[in-house]
């Protein structure tokens, strides 16, 4: 494990938050070339067109492409006219019409303004003109002529928990009941590369996706299901050369041979170093795989996707929609050059690239995103590999995905009205497929009933609303094509500077991309906490109690109720003990069955793979992915696949690093901005409110540290293979600005370590991040291991995240003093713990 890292105080950190973007030596890197962005000039500019053929047509295009319009100087936004304003100033009572303009235009945290009134002075008519028609280069309309008027989106629920048989019986359920494809969820000893039976996946095995051990798992989990006939998407990055040889192999010995199989999987781990953390081998390592995956498809596998460019992830670590998009086509870039360093044909492999992307409760701006998405890629492509002349490498195909982090666990049934907000901005956005979250998804992993209301959102927008009968019916919205030419010239920017960098495997280690993702995060959980983002039923409009809704636990699965002010909810229970139990009998079972000489034999063989150079011929098969499919069929298990390739590339450990400054200073601008001037004045009291409460709980935390004579310490922990680090971020970004010293253990801590760093950095409290469930498991070891060691039986123990509330007194009777809930502001949770630990006399209040 990597040593644990100390956040300073922002009293003590330089910068105010701001993040480095770039060192001395990447800034002198910085290209001139601009990438090609929105409609109207902008701040990009557009590539340099190809040479012309005959009758004027580009050579290396997209066929039929019209020629890009030429670029135009950098636009101001469009004042708004006159006659309007003086109505506006009218009924406003504002002292002018240019104080009605600003007090009626409001900034996306991007910086992107969204005006009251649009006009066509908002909008390129030559753009207009130029992206008239669907189906037509650049693709902004839409990537089929027709769209959803001859076939709606793909419904395709993202599923997958405790044993391969149980989401087997859940992939059935879905197909009969209307879905149209699957999407498989991995736990994350899987995601890790790691048997059920390793010692650092106790806690994780079946809990945030299904056990994959081995090929006879495979086959469980799609038994009876004709996959010569179901696409099948899998969210798989870190294992993913052994998930897909398992997959091949599973369905070879079903009677479907490769060629057959049509689906996608996600295979995109540059965003894993950026957010997800389910990486196993370091960024070069991990390219060189994916090249072997995208040469092995590409012979084997003609009808699936090798790659899912994934920005779902960005969005849900606090990102925003143009942030999100400008990294995710960055990375796909990457990933083409990584295609034709493997002597791939880009025509042979940029059709079968699809992208991810997460839809917000931002919905004007997430359906911009998805036209700007396609328009930048179209573009893009055609700037960075000219010799593509198949139309289909132009177009971007994408899934979609609602959001997790706009759900709440305070009045749960709400977000049944976010997740519909969500999943109509990704159809009007013209996503090719679409996952719903269900309404349970901040407490725990979705029941039955609550996976088929999150189902039956898609089949009424599809068969009952009328959305699917004009294509793209927000073109030609001044608001919408001023806004998708503002996304677009926003994530352009971001392409820009990640070229400019080295691309996205340089910028991926340089840390950039994470860290401004994570200062996103920081300044949004500061406008929840501080009311300027109002999040209903968590920080407005709050009621105390309310009934619980009639018929909601009748298909709830098994598990418990929660009772809040949104009714009762009930909640999918899984036991991680027996499913880890009968996961490790049935390792045993294989390993006793087969041939182990032929094992080795073939684990060698995947090792010389990774070891050898790609193309050289010196008589060791070099695609990682054909070895491991030859080991699979022998039934080589996953982590000994995995750890043959480690034994060549080693296993990534990445350094952890937090934010400074951004918490406290989104939190004052927010309740400055709102106190400041054009609200009401019970507004405005409220905002005072909100700063002097910052202002109280930074004092408690300096009379602390006047009294214990330091500052109270806390390290915050994520425990086991959950790599979802965005609340343990902000956490330690937030406590920081708040006077706190914050430690931050490295990430997939088993609680031996993390007790033992507790005790090196001599903390007065370990806060437990916990999002995928082990908390019942991890925590009471944690807790355990802590109270028998001397220097740490009086520590402080702190448990937030996705936590269901009756969960709660199980942890408190467990040894843990505090436990923070989703929807927790830090203010209150800081407050909280500072005052726990002056009652116990943190170092003895001297």
């Amino acid at each position: 494990m990597g040593a644990w890292r100390r956040v300073l105080p922002a009293a003590a950190a330089p910068g105010g938050g701001r993040v480095a973007v770039a060192a001395a030596a990447a800034a002198a890197r910085r290209a001139a070339t601009r990438v090609a962005g929105g409609g109207g000039g902008g701040t990009a500019a557009a590539p340099p067109a190809p040479p012309a053929g005959p009758g004027g047509a580009r050579q290396g295009g997209a066929p039929g492409a019209p020629p890009l319009p030429p670029p135009l100087p950098p636009r101001d936004v469009a004042p708004s006219p006159a006659e309007w304003l003086e109505r506006a100033a009218a009924e406003l009572r504002s002292p002018s019409p240019a104080a009605a303009e600003a007090a009626l235009t409001r900034h996306t945290p991007e910086g992107i303004p969204i005006k009251a009134l649009y006009t066509s002075a908002d909008v390129s008519a030559e753009r207009l003109a130029a992206e008239a028609l669907p189906g037509v280069h650049p693709y902004t309309r839409g990537v089929h002529a027709t769209m959803y008027t001859h076939r709606p989106w793909t419904v395709r629920q993202y599923s997958g928990f405790a044993t391969a048989e149980e989401s087997n019986a859940a992939y059935k359920a879905a197909l009969g009941a209307g879905g149209k494809g699957l999407s498989v969820a991995f736990d994350l000893a899987t995601h890790r590369g790691y048997d059920s039976d390793h010692e650092r996946v106790s806690g994780d095995v079946g809990m945030a996706g299904v056990a994959i051990d081995s090929v006879e798992d495979m086959k469980r989990l799609f038994e009876g299901i004709p996959l010569d006939e179901v696409s099948v998407s899998m969210t798989m990055n870190g294992a993913v050369v052994p998930v897909l040889a398992f997959f091949i192999v599973a369905a070879e010995e079903a009677g479907v041979p490769a060629s057959a199989l049509r689906g996608t999987i996600q295979n995109d781990i540059l965003k894993e170093f950026n957010v997800r953390n389910t990486f196993i081998y370091p960024p070069a390592p991990s390219l060189r795989l994916i090249s072997d995956i995208m040469a092995y498809c590409s012979a084997e596998m003609p009808r699936f996707n090798t790659i899912s460019v994934s920005g779902y992830h960005m969005l849900e670590a606090g990102a925003g929609p143009a942030l999100e998009l400008g990294l995710t086509l960055a990375d796909g870039l990457e990933y083409l050059r990584c295609a034709k360093r493997a002597g791939l044909a880009i025509d042979a492999v940029a059709p079968r690239v699809s992208f991810f992307f997460g839809i917000s409760m931002d919905f004007y701006g997430e359906v911009a995103k998805l036209r700007a998405a396609r328009r930048l890629w179209a573009n893009l492509v055609l700037q960075h590999f000219p010799e593509a002349t198949d139309e289909r490498s132009f177009k971007l195909r994408t899934h979609c995905q609602t959001s997790g982090y706009s759900l709440t666990a305070a009045e749960p049934w709400n977000n049944v009205v976010r997740t519909t907000v969500e999943a109509m901005a990704a159809v009007l956005g013209g996503t090719q497929s679409l996952h719903t979250n269900a309404l349970d998804e901040a407490m725990a992993l979705p029941t039955p009933f609550s996976s088929r209301v999150a189902r039956n959102t898609q089949l009424i927008l599809a068969e009952e609303t009328g959305l699917t009968g004009a294509v793209d019916p927000w073109g030609g919205s001044y608001l919408m094509e001023a806004l998708t030419d503002a996304v677009a010239d926003k994530a352009a920017a971001v392409v820009e500077e990640v070229e400019a960098a080295g691309g996205m495997a340089v910028a991926v280690v340089d840390g950039w991309p994470k860290a401004r993702i994570e200062e996103a995060a920081a300044r949004k959980q500061a406008r929840v906490d501080s009311g300027a983002d109002v999040v209903v039923g968590v920080n407005k409009y709050v009621q105390e109690a309310a009934p619980s809704a009639p018929g909601a636990t009748a298909e709830g699965g098994s598990g418990a109720a929660a009772d809040d002010a949104g009714g009762r909810v009930s909640l999918l229970s899984i036991d991680a003990s027996a499913i880890c139990a009968a996961q490790c009998e049935r390792l045993a079972a294989i390993k006793a069955a087969r041939d182990d000489a032929a094992v080795a034999a073939a684990l060698a063989a995947v090792t010389a793979a990774a070891a050898a150079t790609p193309g050289a011929d010196t008589g060791v098969a070099t695609n990682v992915l054909a070895a491991a499919v030859a080991a699979a069929r022998v039934r080589a298990t996953l982590g000994e696949i995995s750890s043959a390739i480690e034994a060549v590339y080693g296993r990534h450990q990445p350094a952890s690093s937090v934010v400074r400054g951004a918490y406290s200073s989104a939190y004052d601008a927010a309740s400055a901005a709102a106190g400041g001037g054009g609200g009401s004045d019970a507004h405005a009291a409220a905002d005072d409110a909100e700063a002097a409460e910052l202002r109280r709980v930074t004092t408690l935390v300096s009379d602390f540290a006047a009294d214990a004579g330091r500052r109270p310490r806390l390290l915050v922990a994520k425990l086991g293979q959950d790599g979802h680090d965005r609340g343990a971020k902000v956490i330690s970004a937030g406590f920081g600005d708040l006077g706190y010293d914050v430690d931050v253990s490295p990430l997939f801590a088993t609680p031996a370590e993390v007790a033992r760093a507790a005790l090196e950095a001599d903390v007065h409290a370990v806060g437990v991040s916990s999002q995928a469930a082990a908390h019942r498991t991890l925590v009471p070891e944690l807790v355990t291991r802590l109270r028998s060691q001397p220097g740490t039986r009086d520590v402080a123990v702190l448990v937030g995240g996705v936590i269901p509330e009756e969960h709660y007194e199980e942890l408190r009777a467990q040894g843990v003093d505090l436990v923070f809930g989703p929807g927790t502001r830090i203010p209150d949770a800081a407050e909280k713990v500072v005052r726990l630990l002056r009652e116990r006399g943190g170092d003895h209040l001297r």
